[in-house]
């Protein structure tokens, strides 16, 4: 299982229920006090009248946290592949006229040639299984000197949570979280994306997790590759007792440590035509 696995993809992000305990933990402690959305909506160089298209919109978080900030003149196009997202992003910001909403595929961007000014793309591209393609349709999209938002994380981020998520899957390495799962990264993200985008530049966001609480680590971990049915198994007493140890293990660590410590290594590239 990779995360560009279409029927993990499928499966995780039916609707924003799993996103959103991972959202939590980021909130309740990060030790950057400027939040992630903030941060790229700064790296945003646009004129205030624009066409924007974000793909793999979620539930809109990146524009509700925002929404003080938008020009009036942005025309902004919400797209996920999958129904539960696209229609919590229109609960959300239906409201809102500056904002359409879609149901559309990277791989197959249902726009002509030229519409947008900006695409973004924040931390999705790793879940797309053939990015050679969505890449070339952005290209497509995207007017003559338009530019790709694209944000991911590094394959260290999260590399504390190896072991965790080990003993909710004994089938998972221990020394990483995302190690070769994450198939657009920090690290190679640049050489993936210049075909399409003869300049890209890497814009670095410091922050790091420190958590004082057991709870929503726990449920931040079986809200990502534990959270599928595959690796919960069939005896679900059996994977409770794996959640058991889990909590007991974090606990131990907290009460000698006071928190539990963990790397974030999250960044954007700005790839323009």
């Amino acid at each position: 299982m990779t995360y560009s696995d279409p029927e993990y993809v499928k499966r995780q992000y039916r609707d924003a229920s799993n996103l959103n305990a991972r959202i939590a933990l980021h909130e309740r402690f990060s030790t950057n006090s400027y939040g992630l959305p903030r941060w790229i909506f700064d790296q945003f160089e646009l004129p205030r009248q624009s066409r924007i298209l974000e793909i793999g919109c979620g539930p809109g978080l990146l524009w509700t946290e925002n929404l003080d900030r938008l020009p009036g003149g942005w025309s902004i196009t919400l797209t996920d592949a999958s129904p539960g997202m696209v229609a919590e992003a229109e609960a959300r910001l239906g409201s809102d006229r500056r904002f359409e909403f879609r149901l559309a595929d990277a791989r197959e961007v249902p726009f002509e040639e030229g519409t947008f000014d900006a695409v973004v793309a924040n931390h999705m591209l790793h879940h797309v299984p053939d990015r050679p393609r969505a890449l070339a349709e952005i290209s497509r999209v995207l007017r003559a000197r338009g530019t790709l938002y694209a944000a991911t994380n590094g394959k260290n981020t999260y590399g504390e949570m190896g072991w965790m998520q080990r003993v909710l899957d004994p089938s998972r390495p221990a020394d990483g979280y995302f190690r070769d799962l994450l198939e657009f990264s920090l690290e190679d993200g640049a050489e993936q994306l210049s075909p399409w985008f003869p300049e890209v530049t890497l814009r670095r966001y410091e922050d790091a997790l420190v958590v004082t609480e057991v709870g929503p680590l726990v449920e931040y971990l079986l809200s990502g590759p534990a959270a599928d049915s595959a690796v919960r198994g069939s005896n679900a007493d059996e994977f409770g007792l794996r959640v058991s140890d889990l909590i007991e293990r974090l606990q131990q660590e907290l009460a000698s440590r006071g928190a539990i410590r963990i790397t974030k290594d999250e960044g954007i590239f700005v790839a323009r035509r």
